[in-house]
């Protein structure tokens, strides 16, 4: 078996038995075929023949190269789909050893994830106000965002029944794991407003289907559409912070724990496997506890 073909086994694996969503494979896809390419260049496509070494190698080719070096995050991302790839390798009896085990991603920095004020989403959700139909579907959208702390990809992966009774919404995250989320007052009032007087309009538009998000031709609206859509909301609003595709997200978790929510309560809602990736947050939260004694209580400086 050759790198490549070996590349192509490990990639159906991680699709079809681990369940891995289309874009993380597709990332993985994209690694090893800079991965593939590097050991191609230097006469190695047989995996049995990969040392150690090679991978040290490799790693240091990408943080060093000339033309577009890896950051540390980068290159961790790259390590780790490597490392995934020989351990599958051994699993499957295709090597002998599991040569990248001991090559270590560079360590990262913690990094707070950027949430913005409560005023701040107000004025951004403001921002989406209007009885036309785009307006009516974009405030459905981000209420839904900053209700849910859904991912972009998941909101826009939502069909009509998805959601249930009015006031729970049924998200599907990474690896197919689905989970229910209830829904706060203004997203039901924005999603009934959308669905009675804007949606019916936009699925005259193209082809049928039960997406419940639709762009201005009928069809489901992309992860693409729906950024650009929180970033001209953003612009509307005259915000003066940076604006992501995860900024409602890291808000909505953020302003939980901030109001007195369990931590492993919100790692439910934001359907992280580990309550170690929510903990994160609660170093934000801690922050601004810190900025407020600091700037109120009287002996604190």
């Amino acid at each position: 078996m050759n790198i490549e073909r070996a590349v192509d086994t490990y990639l159906r694996h991680v699709s079809i038995e681990r369940g891995l969503s289309a874009n993380t494979v597709a990332a993985y896809r994209r690694d090893l075929v800079v991965y593939g390419s590097w050991l191609a260049g230097q006469g190695i496509d047989d995996p049995a023949a990969v040392t150690t070494t090679a991978i040290s190698d490799f790693a240091l080719h990408l943080g060093s190269r000339a033309e577009s070096p890896l950051t540390a995050s980068s290159l961790a991302r790259m390590l780790s789909t490597v490392r995934g790839f020989h351990r599958f390798l051994l699993e499957e009896g295709v090597v002998d050893s599991d040569v990248a085990h001991e090559v270590r991603p560079p360590k990262l920095p913690s990094r707070l994830p950027k949430a913005i004020t409560v005023d701040q989403v107000g004025a951004l959700l403001a921002a989406t106000d209007g009885d036309d139909i785009q307006s009516l579907r974009d405030k459905a959208l981000l209420e839904l965002l900053y209700a849910t702390g859904a991912r972009v990809s998941e909101a826009v992966s939502l069909n009509v029944d998805d959601v249930i009774d009015d006031d729970i919404v049924r998200l599907t995250g990474k690896g197919n794991k689905q989970r229910i989320v209830p829904l706060g007052s203004y997203a039901r009032t924005a999603i009934d407003n959308y669905l009675v007087r804007a949606r019916p309009a936009l699925s005259l538009r193209g082809r049928a289907t039960p997406a419940l998000f639709l762009g201005m031709r009928g069809a489901r609206v992309s992860r693409q559409n729906a950024w650009l859509i929180i970033r001209a909301a953003a612009e509307r609003a005259h915000l003066d912070v940076e604006i992501s595709p995860h900024t409602l997200r890291h808000s909505f978790a953020t302003h939980l724990l901030a109001g007195g929510a369990d931590v492993r309560v919100v790692q439910e809602l934001l359907g992280h496997s580990s309550v170690a990736t929510t903990q994160i947050y609660t170093l934000v939260t801690a922050d601004t506890l810190r900025d407020v004694y600091t700037s109120a209580h009287p002996r604190a400086r």
